[in-house]
């Protein structure tokens, strides 16, 4: 078996016995940046859209109303599964579920004209050839909308993020830089449009039982916080019961 295939089986085990608490998720169901995506998206009724890692849906349930149809695509059939039915409650019929990976996607060159992706990217296990990928099913002239959350670049805070990351989820590959973000966005072909970076402030009981982390990746968490120093505990804002901040950045991009 190859390593990407043993990624995709700890990815679908991760996310298909979670998928209905991500629905209901208020970290991933609410956010600034929604607003954002229904500004770029208004008087685009003609629009087909991608929305990549789709999760639970929220990206797809924001702006379907806003466009022609939208393609939730996620790696999860449990997560499909419950977009698809939270979809039929809400009316949107003209969103449909693909499965797959980013770096894999089954569709026409040209066929979407945005791609949308929120806090799914540090989960792909080649980030450079999801872009490029993304690339390729992009109409000429067409967006892409990256929301993820995002390394601040120090090594230190680096190798803490990444730490807490892996032991909550071990489906985590990597939150990237914002400058890793540009130079592969470049070199997949993509022109960056602009790039903002917002504070996403996590609580940690609903964050570990999200993922339903083992109760000794929670307590290595726990103690790991505890034993860093003053820079990194301010940095995330690291309160007695754990929870924290960290960074997320929105990257705009076209073809």
């Amino acid at each position: 078996m190859t390593s990407s295939a043993r990624h995709t089986q700890v990815v679908q085990k991760q996310f298909g016995e979670q998928a209905s608490a991500y629905l209901s998720s208020t970290v991933h169901a609410q956010g600034v940046e929604f607003d954002l995506l229904k500004a770029e998206l208004a008087g685009q009724q003609q629009a087909r859209v991608l929305d990549l890692g789709c999760g639970a849906g929220h990206v797809s349930f924001h702006v379907a109303a806003l466009v022609n149809d939208v393609v939730a695509y996620d790696l999860s059939q449990a997560m499909l599964d419950v977009v698809s039915a939270a979809a039929d409650e809400r009316g949107l019929g003209n969103i449909r579920t693909v499965r797959g990976a980013a770096e894999c996607l089954p569709f026409a060159e040209g066929e979407f004209d945005y791609v949308l992706s929120r806090y799914s990217a540090h989960h792909w296990s080649d980030l450079g050839l999801a872009l490029r990928e993304v690339r390729r099913v992009l109409k000429p002239g067409g967006v892409a909308a990256f929301i993820d959350v995002t390394s601040p670049g120090s090594p230190l805070l680096d190798t803490y993020l990444q730490s807490v990351e892996v032991l909550r989820d071990t489906s985590h590959v990597r939150d990237y830089a914002t400058g890793e973000w540009l130079r592969q966005v470049s070199e997949a072909g993509l022109h960056t449009r602009s790039t903002q970076r917002q504070r996403l402030r996590l609580e940690f009981s609903s964050w570990i039982e999200r993922m339903r982390t083992p109760p000794v990746m929670s307590a290595a968490i726990r103690e790991l916080q505890q034993s860093m120093g003053a820079e990194v505990r301010d940095y995330f804002e690291i309160e007695a019961d754990g929870s924290f901040s960290t960074d997320v950045v929105v990257l705009w991009c076209e073809k």
